[in-house]
């Protein structure tokens, strides 16, 4: 055959070649081990044998001249078939069409940046599409078995604990579905058509010069269409709304996070001194009780819609917890997200540490945590304390399994543990993980110290589908949306749940301290937004802004404590706050936060509230006390997080770097 212009040249015929038969059976041969191994089609099998021995038998002449043209299709060609091949492996067919077509571009330009890396050291078009493609297609195979091995992606955070992960993959069994297999196959027949090409260059150095700005180009148009584009992290969202490749380059943009301005060693030092020096007695909330049983519930979607605007309703939603005022400190509490990302909230309420200083869209637990983090747990422990996380959802889920124990949880609770016929909707109810909460504390030994961290998973959305175990009782009075009076329903089961728990830890003699809050506000109906605050979701002033935010919180004890009502705070100090309350004396790091609170009431991704103005400011227009205050918070954040040579002792004894 042949495909004549004036120019370029291309002829493409095909040979006789015993050799092709030799080759061809060995090929087939390894395809029906693997037919046996996996069962696929049988047609496929078929397809595959011979499109193999034709590709083998073809012989291409292509015209030199035009080299530079052969490369460029090839290596199109070749970053295409890379980017269909990961997602139609890592995919399930539903998820694969969910894939923009402008995010499989973007994917496409990532792939073929290693195209042409590769190529530029190679000089070789026909090497440079197999090594790439398998390079591609091979650190697809890794995501697919991690994922198959903890049900969560593969992403840059975790190279660094690599050597944990194969010290553990021993245990899993490899199984490969078809559409793994029919992935090698393409890579099988893609390898024997591009070694047909006899791609070359006399000019080897303007190649590489040209092929280096292709590179760069290509590069800069990823990252300035990307900027925006939130790393995902939640089981496979990342490979259907970015794109794999996509994704794992953002976790890398994500990894990067740099020191706060004027950090040192020295900087450090200075706070160090501050409270070496400091008599201030911190614990003046309750100084008579003694290592109380302490239970923090984060409970999932939590929220009060009344904030967003005037919210009138058929029944009161939460009597129970609007009535608490003996021995209760209550309010509100800035969260850093809104709608998802739910270990973003854990974290910060654990650690004291806050979103504000790590990249939007970022998830700590799957990105920044690889030793054993100073946190509430790790306090806890220090005097004494068993510490036992429960969540009645899978333990992949946000990747707990692998993170409570770097946090230091001495048990860990998840789906299996709890009945499976308590369920409201499709989720363990708030009352089944508190029963077993309860039954934890029966069962404590003679003086044990008792931390209890449980996150609930009754309202999680949607709220869009009908359910025969859940009849809705609540709804907004006036204009509404469905999804809205199921969640408000929600609500209220939840206030019963803690009405139940808190009359029961009424009754105990022992001392014991609740802090309950919620992790985030739902998303909703975007159309029901405006009906409570007149804009919905965009054009909203930084107050506006901030009340999408805010999550009801309170912290009561079964002993004496001062009645509070707390305006506004944030989930980063609470554990500051419950420890107070718990009458232990605080570490260093929460001694900080102490004081911090005095003079920056609350932080959040998004902001914080300065008290001299009276409202919410990004942190960039803070000025004065307020800003110094925020820039310490800053440094002692990274200090504890990324300065894993320099991390001060002091404040952070309790980290232990694996």
């Amino acid at each position: 055959m042949y495909c004549n212009g004036m120019k370029p040249k291309l002829k493409i015929s095909l040979e006789y070649d015993k050799k092709n038969n030799i080759r061809s059976v060995i090929v087939v041969a390894l395809a029906v081990a693997m037919y046996v191994t996996i069962h696929f089609s049988v047609w496929a099998l078929v397809a595959y044998s011979l499109a193999y021995y034709l590709i083998k038998s073809l012989k291409i002449e292509a015209d030199e001249n035009y080299s530079w043209l052969w490369t460029l299709l090839l290596l199109a060609t070749g970053a295409c078939l890379s980017t269909f091949s990961i997602q139609y492996m890592l995919l399930e067919p539903e998820d694969f069409t969910k894939t923009t077509y402008f995010m499989l571009f973007l994917n496409v330009l990532c792939c073929l940046i290693v195209y042409l890396l590769v190529q530029i050291f190679t000089n070789n078009t026909g090497l440079t599409c197999i090594i790439s493609h398998i390079f591609l297609i091979s650190f697809a195979f890794v995501n697919y078995f991690v994922y198959l091995f903890r049900g969560n992606e593969f992403t840059f955070a975790d190279i660094r604990s690599i050597g944990t992960g194969l010290s553990v993959a021993g245990n899993y069994q490899l199984r490969l579905n078809d559409r793994g297999a029919y992935v090698i196959f393409l890579a099988a027949l893609f390898a024997a058509f591009v070694r047909k090409w006899q791609v070359t260059f006399e000019n080897k150095i303007w190649m590489r010069v040209i092929t280096a700005m292709t590179a760069v180009l290509c590069g800069l148009i990823v990252a300035c269409n990307a900027y925006d584009v939130n790393t995902e992290t939640w089981q496979q969202k990342g490979t259907y709304r970015n794109g794999y490749i996509l994704n794992f380059v953002l976790g890398i943009r994500d990894s990067i996070v740099t020191p706060p301005e004027d950090y040192s060693a020295a900087a450090v030092a200075r706070l160090e001194k501050t409270y070496q020096l400091d008599k201030k007695e911190y614990s003046k909330v309750n100084a008579n009780v003694e290592n109380p049983t302490i239970i923090a519930i984060m409970n999932e979607s939590f929220a009060d819609l009344g904030v967003l605007g005037d919210l009138q309703t058929n029944i009161p939603l939460t009597p129970f917890m609007d009535s608490l005022q003996e021995n209760t400190t209550k309010g509100y509490a800035l969260s850093s997200v809104f709608g998802a990302k739910t270990p973003n909230s854990e974290w910060e309420f654990m650690t004291g540490n806050s979103m504000a200083f790590l990249p939007a869209g970022s998830v700590v637990y799957q990105q920044y945590i690889s030793d054993k983090p100073a946190s509430m747990v790790s306090d806890l422990k220090d005097i004494g304390y068993t510490c036992v996380a429960m969540h009645p959802y899978y333990e992949t889920g946000w990747s707990r399994n692998q993170v409570y124990p770097h946090l230091g949880f001495d048990e860990m609770y998840f789906n299996d543990y709890f009945d499976q016929t308590q369920k409201l909707r499709e989720y363990i109810t708030d009352q089944e993980l508190y029963d077993k909460i309860i039954e934890r504390y029966e069962n404590r030994k003679k003086n044990e110290k008792l931390f209890v961290m449980g996150i609930t998973m009754q309202n999680h959305g949607g709220y869009t589908e009908s359910y025969d175990n859940f009849p809705e009782s609540c709804y907004k009075l006036g204009h509404s949306y469905t999804d809205a009076n199921q969640y408000l329903s929600l609500v209220h089961e939840s206030d019963k749940a803690v009405e139940n728990l808190i009359t029961y830890f009424s009754g105990v003699d022992d001392p014991v301290e609740i802090i309950f809050f919620g992790d985030h506000q739902p998303s909703l109906n975007s159309n029901f937004y405006p009906i409570l605050n007149g804009k919905g979701l965009s054009g909203l002033t930084e107050d506006e802004l901030e009340n999408l935010y805010k999550v009801p919180f309170f912290i009561w004890t079964n002993y004496d404590t001062p009645e509070e009502t707390v305006d506004i705070t944030s989930l980063n100090f609470l554990s500051t706050m419950a420890l107070e309350r718990a009458g232990i004396e605080l570490p260093a790091y929460h001694k900080f936060l102490a004081d911090m609170m005095e003079q920056v009431p609350a932080i959040n991704s998004r902001g914080y509230y300065s008290k001299k103005k009276g409202g919410f400011l990004h942190i960039s227009e803070a000025e004065g006390k307020e800003a110094e205050w925020i820039r310490q918070y800053h440094i002692l954040q990274y200090n504890s997080m990324f300065d894993r040579f320099k991390r001060s002792d002091f404040f952070f004894p309790c980290h232990q770097q694996e």
